[in-house]
């Protein structure tokens, strides 16, 4: 099988629903990863709402699945919030709507269309900062997630972690950046030693890996590939530092410390490890070679889709829809040659091979919260 590529529509935040169809149809994908972030949530970084999830209906699913079947498009959902640590009110209202987006995919078919739903896990400081910290925040995990993945289960429908550290979830004036638990494989690989239930698995983003100096392509060498189901298309471009070094983060530092030794120092969260954002084949090379990456997961059998986030410096942080869309069509440009067998019409995916979304006609359930499953 020929892998798809989708976008992730965070890109999209300027634009509706209707138009970011629009969109992907003018770049060339075959589906989208529909971002659905609470509307009153805490992040205003690379988030965006394209579903109406406070009246989403079984009604509103089969009019969602005949819009992706009309536009040849396959979907999934996805919210990326801190479930487990952070403000105790926002952990319950992100775990609330993470329940919210699993009856959401269930209306939708589940796994039988192979609408996932992406989340983070985040991280506990009150326990990381204790002794046995990571462990403890492996046991929150599972007390959060296990009656969440057990509802899923129930339903038909898998949860998909990202694998991105979330290195500026702190102020620079914190030692650590690792804010996210799947942020390396090893914690996965516990994560699913913890809960064993099949129905929970990885997006896996190579970029996240490349910025902490670890080979993305050995990643995949050792990762359950029951559990990998999307891959991130993102990319990164480090640049060597002489003054922090590039295994700890940059630090804030007073101002005028900084200009009297004549050392960079870090003026907002997310500038603390040395990297660019970069999209493949967009204006900048990067540190990935994306054609062993590719080779690697098709030795390993992977099939499923691969997913443009646009982060990109000089594509969604511009600002503008002009270079947001022409960095997705680079990248599916780029990646062809790579996915596709070689036709008239260049390198491009087999018409053939798109499966159209099953009309599921679901019954619909009641919304549930936390307190329900767990009392």
């Amino acid at each position: 099988m020929a892998n798809p590529i989708w976008i992730m529509t965070s890109a999209f935040d300027q634009l509706n629903l209707e138009q970011t169809i629009e969109k992907a149809n003018e770049i060339g994908v075959q589906g989208l990863d529909l971002c659905v972030f609470r509307r009153d949530g805490t992040r205003d970084d690379f988030v965006a709402t394209h579903l109406d999830y406070e009246n989403f209906s079984v009604n509103e699913a089969k009019k969602l699945i005949d819009q992706f079947n009309a536009a040849s498009l396959r979907l999934s959902l996805g919210a990326f919030e801190n479930l487990i640590g952070g403000d105790p009110a926002q952990r319950i209202k992100n775990q609330n709507h993470l329940l919210r987006l699993i009856r959401m995919a269930y209306l939708l078919g589940g796994d039988e269309n192979d609408v996932k739903v992406g989340t983070f896990v985040g991280y506990n400081h009150e326990l990381g900062n204790e002794d046995g910290g990571f462990e403890k925040n492996l046991l929150e995990y599972q007390r959060i997630f296990k009656p969440i993945i057990q509802y899923a289960a129930d339903l038909g429908v898998s949860i998909l972690y990202e694998n991105c550290p979330m290195e500026g979830w702190r102020s620079s004036g914190h030692f650590g950046t690792f804010n996210n638990l799947p942020g390396v494989l090893a914690a996965r690989k516990l994560m699913y030693q913890l809960i064993p239930e099949k129905n929970h698995g990885e997006i896996y983003d190579p970029s996240h890996d490349i910025w902490q100096h670890t080979d993305p392509v050995e990643v995949i060498k050792h990762t359950d590939m029951t559990r990998l189901q999307r891959i991130h298309v993102k990319s990164t471009r480090n640049n060597p530092d002489p003054f922090w070094g590039n295994m700890y983060p940059m630090h804030q530092i007073p101002e005028d410390w900084a200009k009297k030794a004549g050392i960079p120092s870090s003026t907002n969260p997310w500038d603390r490890h040395h990297y660019e954002a970069t999209l493949p084949g967009f204006g900048l090379g990067d540190d990935l070679d994306w054609r062993a990456f590719v080779n690697i997961l098709k030795e390993k059998g992977f099939t499923g889709p691969f997913e443009i986030e646009n982060e990109a410096v000089l594509s969604k942080q511009t600002g503008k829809m002009g270079a947001i869309v022409q960095g997705c069509k680079a990248a599916v440009q780029n990646l062809a040659p790579l996915f596709y067998e070689l036709t008239d019409e260049g390198w491009v995916f087999p018409a053939s091979e798109h499966q159209t979304l099953i009309e599921v006609n679901r019954k619909d359930i009641q919304i549930v919260k936390m307190d329900d499953l767990q009392g």
